[in-house]
Order: C-alpha cells, then structure tokens, then sequence
C-alpha cells in the first residue's frame, strides 16, 4: 500500500485515520480538512482519489508520469502544483517530484523519487494546531517550504567542494580528473537552474494571484518560501561563475607557470650556447688557425666562456628569468 499518512484534521489538530474509499470522512465544515501523502502509488489508488475527491483527471495524469517541471495549475475550485525535490549523491544532483492536489477540505500529496519523506513535517505541523488550523494552504505552504529547504544544503555542498578546487587551482596544477568534476558540476548545476526557473515562477504566482482555496493571510507564508528560492537561485548562479573562475585561474596560472618553465629554459639555453659557440669554432679542424699557437689560449677561452657565462647569469637573474 503507497499510503504513507491520511489523517483527517479540525481546528489543527488530528481527528482520526481515514481511507482512500471515503468520499469524505463526514460533512466537513470550516477549519476540517483532509491531509493524505502516498509514496508513489497505482494508477488504481490515485483513480479512487480521482472520484472521490472529485480531482481532475489532467492533473491525474501528471501525478502518474511524474515528468513535469514545477507548475501551477488551476482545476475549478481546486488547484494542483507540481514541485521537484533533489538531494545529492556523490557529484550528480537526483530529481523526484512532488505533486499536491489542492481543494477546499482536502490536499493530497503523491511523492515520486523522493529520499525526504513528509512524515517529520507532519509532525512539526501537528505540533503547532494555531498554524495547522489555518487549512490546506498552510498545508501546502509548509510542504513547499520543506522541499525548497532541501535545495540549501546541496547548493553549500557543492560550494565547498568548488572552493577545495579553487584553493588547489592557486597552488599546482589541475589534474584532468579535476578539470572534468568542475565541468560535471558546472552541467549539474545548469540542470538545477532548470529546475529552479519553473519553481520560481509558481511560487511567485502562488503569491501575487487571487487562487482558490489561498487565504490572503498565509500569503505572507508563501512570500516566504518565494525568498527561500531566490536565495537558492543567486547562490546557484554565484556557484556556477565560481566554477567558471576556478577554471580559468587554473588555465590562467597553468600558462603562467609554463611561461616561467620557457623563459628559464631559454636563458639557460643561451648561457650554454656561448661556450658551444666557441668551442664549435675551435673544434674546426683548420691547419691555420693563429690562436692554436698561443702559450695562454686555452686559458684565455675558458676566462672568456666563464665571464660571459656569469654576465649572462647575472642579467637573466635581474630579469627574473632565473
């Protein structure tokens, strides 16, 4: 059975267990509703929701292939929202979905692909009947205001991951084992502002539109959960211009590094070229060469070969080239 929790609530607080196969626990009146959570369930479990709960057989649909991006939308007096949650698993961001149908006295949430169930939200919600009583738009306040909080705790993740590298990048050279993580990580978090978007955008509609079943007074609830998901969008584009600038530091310090590595290579290069020079030419094999003769000619040379030597030394030293 996917029912993880159905429960039936008055002023906030829970009443009794209920069924699938109710139509309604009872006449409901203001401040009762039903609260029912399923954990991927059949096509069959969701069709009996389907007609007892009179829910719309489009958002149905959408509940069971659980591929939609984050949305709004609006079924008579009821609405059905669709929320992606994610969590982290090694260096790749994994996606499930939440769909919440919306009506008067009841709210249904179908999870699919979740790791975070809504058993400890339940909970903190239970434990405060003033703010339960307010109804299913409190309900579904609280439920996207858990998911976007899971969003945080990837996004530092992956943010001191980022700054271990970029530490790295300042003192040796990226390995291409690192260099392929930050283009992984860079492609994950594009993927996560796909997400972020949608969510957004139904957020801010949940907002600033006259909905059913959305009091004016928890508006300020959702203006909450809204920041909640700016503040995960601007830390995501930061993330992603830091994955860009670690790269590049790293480019930028590697051709550095390499043109230390050439410019020393070619002072030494023409330090030792002197002496090659001349030994080169008095290793011609000519019989008339004067120098040949001379009591202190190899002497002489190798005074020569040593001064240029260290005067070439000395200024590829004032240079900064050695």
């Amino acid at each position: 059975m996917s029912v993880v929790a159905a429960y039936f609530y008055r002023d906030g607080r829970r009443v009794e267990a209920v069924t699938l196969d109710e139509v309604m626990p009872r006449a409901v009146g203001h401040g009762e509703f039903v609260w029912i959570g399923l954990l991927e369930p059949s096509e069959d479990e969701l069709r009996t929701l389907q007609r007892n709960f009179g829910l719309h057989p489009l958002a149905v649909e959408d509940a069971l292939r659980a591929h939609q991006l984050p949305k709004l939308d609006i079924y008579g007096d009821q609405l059905f929202v669709t929320v992606r949650t994610a969590h982290l698993e090694d260096d790749s961001i994994l996606y499930g979905e939440t769909s919440i149908f919306v009506g008067a006295n009841h709210i249904i949430s179908v999870r699919h692909g979740s790791t975070r169930g809504h058993t400890e939200l339940r909970a903190q919600l239970e434990a405060s009947p003033k703010l339960l009583a307010h109804g299913v738009d409190y309900v579904l306040h609280a439920i996207l205001d858990y998911v976007v909080d899971g969003y945080l705790p990837i996004v530092e993740t992956i943010e001191d991951q980022v700054l271990v590298m970029e530490r790295r990048a300042l003192d040796e050279f990226l390995t291409r084992e690192e260099v392929t993580r930050l283009f992984m990580l860079r492609h994950q978090l594009i993927k996560f502002q796909r997400i972020l978007g949608p969510t957004l955008e139904m957020v801010r509609k949940l907002v600033n539109l006259d909905l059913p079943c959305i009091d004016h007074e928890t508006r300020p609830y959702f203006n909450d959960v809204l920041d909640h998901v700016r503040r995960v969008e601007n830390m995501v584009a930061s993330l992603r211009d830091v994955l860009t600038s670690v790269f590049e530091i790293g480019t930028l310090l590697e051709q550095q590094r390499q043109g230390v590595i050439t410019r020393q290579l070619a002072a030494w290069a023409a330090i030792l070229a002197v002496p090659t020079a001349i030994a080169g030419v008095y290793g011609m094999n000519f019989k008339n060469m004067p120098e040949l003769e001379l009591q202190y000619g190899y002497h002489t040379v190798i005074s020569v070969i040593f001064i240029l030597c260290v005067t070439l030394y000395w200024r590829f030293r004032q240079a900064n080239w050695l």
